[in-house]
């Protein structure tokens, strides 16, 4: 059983970390993260740019001397995050039933997950407000990285120096280069 339980952890965290890879290529494409991010290898047609940005990211998370408070406030981000992304599907099936959709499911699933998900979010806030208090700090912190990092068209010149650089660097580091036929 043992081993059974570490290859099914073992399967879901890769799956993990390479889609997670890929939300930071593709918003790197759309200017969401920086332009650095949104490179392929040319040998392999993989991010490797964006899987050593998540590598560092989880290193980072390694310092931390409480593993389990870690667990509590990615799991709370995580939740919310994904309550979000369902609640958003079930409005737009709601306002705009016409749309055309590659795929349509039951509402039965999408409705059971949001439930799951508040469920999720709703008990922590009982159980441990300040795990949840932290999990808001979390997601705060972003918000000043993306007015500096995005929304601020108008930076000095040595920013835009600096992040010249860096792409130039993880370039020739990585053996990288934008992606063909994308619109940037």
């Amino acid at each position: 059983m043992p081993i059974c339980v570490a290859g099914s952890t073992l399967g879901g965290l890769s799956v993990h970390i390479f889609t997670s890879s890929r939300i930071c290529f593709v918003g790197a494409r759309q200017g969401q993260f920086p332009s650095s991010l949104a490179m392929i290898n040319i040998h392999t047609n993989t991010p490797i740019p964006s899987l050593v940005f998540l590598g560092v990211l989880s290193l980072l998370m390694l310092v931390t001397t409480d593993i389990y408070a870690l667990i509590d406030y990615s799991s709370f981000v995580e939740s919310f995050f994904i309550a979000m992304s369902v609640a958003g599907l079930l409005y737009l099936r709601w306002k705009q039933p016409k749309l055309k959709r590659p795929i349509k499911v039951s509402l039965f699933f999408p409705v059971t997950f949001l439930m799951i998900c508040l469920f999720l979010l709703c008990l922590p806030l009982y159980a441990s407000p300040f795990v949840v208090g932290m999990g808001v700090v979390i997601i705060l912190t972003g918000v000043p990285v993306y007015f500096f990092f995005v929304l601020w068209d108008r930076k000095p010149h040595v920013f835009r120096q600096i992040f010249d650089f860096i792409t130039y660097f993880v370039q020739k580091f990585f053996v990288t280069v934008r992606q063909e036929g994308t619109d940037d």
